[in-house]
């Protein structure tokens, strides 16, 4: 039995728009305009898949004035993103549109707070998926696989690239064209909830990439009518990764703002139907408009309801303003951790302020522990091992290097986070062509030591709370030596002390002054217990070593 099933595309000022599928031989439709900017058709389908596509008459100013387009759905759930044709489809069922069928299992499931989370960052189609094949694409199904193994290192949290669909075979995902559709060649919208729901009951929350700043310049809005919700030209040209979306323009007519409605439709869409717990806002400072930012904050939060909902800017560098009690976001990036922290692993530098400057945040004007989320690398740079290769540092040193820094970001203030492979010492260079995880490196004794190292911090940071809290204090430091002390505690009596050795010489029965509580300590790298007396306390600290000391 066929059903009445209404197709709009909001074209407020072009002057004419048809529909076109696979349900009318591909023959055109005229739709009607109503007052509110919509054109509407109603067509009678059965249950079913369609591809369908809109004819409008462009009012962008690179076609001829009143020239016929074909454009994809703006709001299509799925496109044929395969094909050279990119149609739009539709799904029917009972009588109603539908994305897919897909039954939720786990949304019962606790999740963790903001302040204990440990992301790790991936990229669907490198972190795996035929590893007979160092070509093929992962897809959805192959991250469901590798669940097990985050759940063994102990992660709590996965931050996705950007999965709308892009044009094109392989991409990061920071060109989309089509904000409510998933990328197809990663499985299907139902194979990419069951990932979802895989993680929430494991307790993993799933915060995605949104890329608000920008579209892909043959995004569907483009071509209707440019200017209407973009930019006419780039703001600043040496940032700029295609057409920027206008969040100042206000169409009195219709007293709406044209961006604001289409992306608080994507943010809402992808919220309610995938089940999201927290969205990565992709280059904050080019969108450049706290209003709405604090408004797509705000919506994000109400569309999730009761559980955590975690939003994060990507404002480099970073500004404490886009957080704490005014600022629009829970968090943002923490560029200049990463800058700072891999300069004194590597060697380059020894700042003793800078680096307490990126370990305690509030003394950049951060407020609180989630305000910034701290890295040593991320998908936009080369993998520690590359940059400590490239700099003749190899082998057993650049594992104690890389420990250290691991070190680092699990005790800092903060929510630590680490790109996919980093935990067992990845080492290939960054580059925008495919590039696999190779994970045969855990079959060597160095790289699984770096992976059992990450399980073991990952688990001292979930589960001691000084961790969790803004309290950090640095009660000593030797220049000459190059050593750092400082102290992690809360008000229930847990307390961490980190002493670092920031130096390429071993330092025996190095004596820390100063020591915050006299009595037995446990020293977790080393699995021992060692005495704390009169103030003080004695250790071996090795070359660029973090020991870390955890209060019994």
């Amino acid at each position: 039995m066929a059903s009445s099933i209404e197709f709009q595309l909001f074209a407020p000022y072009n002057n004419a728009a048809a529909i076109a599928g696979s349900f009318s031989n591909w023959q055109e439709i005229p739709m009607q305009k109503g007052k509110d900017g919509y054109f509407r058709v109603t067509v009678e389908l059965e249950d079913g898949e369609y591809a369908y596509k809109f004819r409008v008459q462009s009012k962008s100013w690179f076609f001829e004035p009143d020239e016929w387009v074909s454009i994809t759905d703006p709001y299509a759930t799925d496109v044929d993103g395969m094909s050279s044709e990119e149609n739009s489809i539709v799904r029917i069922k009972d009588g109603k549109r539908i994305v897919d069928d897909y039954i939720w299992q786990h949304d019962d499931k606790p999740l963790p707070a903001d302040h204990e989370l440990v992301i790790y960052e991936l990229h669907v189609a490198d972190f795996t998926g035929g590893e007979d094949d160092p070509n093929a694409r992962g897809k959805y199904r192959h991250v469901v696989e590798k669940l097990d193994y985050l759940c063994e290192l102990g992660i709590n949290a996965i931050e996705l690239l950007p999965v709308k669909e892009y044009p094109g075979d392989y991409s990061w995902g920071y060109n989309p064209r089509h904000f409510f559709a998933t990328e197809s060649s990663y499985g299907s919208t139902a194979e990419l909830k069951h990932l979802i729901d895989e993680c929430h009951g494991r307790g993993i929350r799933v915060i995605m990439d949104g890329i608000y700043n920008h579209s892909e310049a043959s995004c569907p809005l483009t071509q209707i009518d440019h200017d209407y919700w973009y930019h006419h030209e780039p703001r600043d040209p040496e940032n700029n990764w295609g057409p920027e979306f206008n969040y100042e323009h206000y169409d009195e007519h219709l007293d709406i703002r044209p961006a604001w409605q289409f992306i608080g439709d994507t943010v809402r869409y992808w919220i309610q139907e995938f089940h999201l717990d927290g969205i990565r806002y992709d280059a904050a400072r080019q969108i450049a408009n706290y209003d709405f930012m604090h408004w797509i904050v705000q919506e994000a939060k109400k569309t999730a309801g009761p559980k955590p909902f975690y939003n994060i800017a990507e404002h480099i560098p970073e500004t404490p303003s886009i957080t704490n009690v005014d600022g629009p976001m829970d968090g943002c990036w923490h560029e200049s951790f990463y800058h700072c922290v891999l300069q004194h692993i590597i060697g380059e530098t020894f700042d003793l302020e800078q680096l307490k400057d990126v370990l305690d945040a509030k003394r950049q004007g951060f407020l609180g522990v989630t305000n910034v989320v701290n890295y040593l690398t991320n998908h936009d740079h080369n993998h520690v091992m590359a940059d400590l290769g490239d700099r003749g540092i190899f082998d057993e040193d650049a594992f104690r290097r890389r420990k250290l820094g691991a070190a680092l970001v699990m005790t800092a203030m903060g929510v630590p986070m680490f790109w996919m492979g980093e935990e067992f010492g990845e080492y290939k260079p960054k580059t925008i062509a495919p590039s696999k995880i190779d994970w045969t490196l855990l079959k060597n004794d160095s790289n699984r030591s770096l992976f059992e190292y990450y399980k073991g911090l990952i688990a001292l940071r979930k589960t001691n709370r000084a961790l969790h809290t803004e309290n950090i204090e640095f009660f000593h430091e030797n220049p000459e030596t190059k050593v750092l002390a400082y102290t992690r505690w809360n008000d229930e009596g847990s307390r961490v002390v980190v002493v670092v050795n920031l130096s390429d010489q071993f330092l025996a029965g190095y004596t820390v002054p100063n020591f915050p509580v006299d009595g037995t300590w446990h020293e977790w790298t080393g699995n021992y217990d060692v005495e704390a007396g009169n103030g003080q306390l004695m250790t071996d600290l090795g070359e660029y070593e973090a020991k870390i000391f955890v209060w019994q």
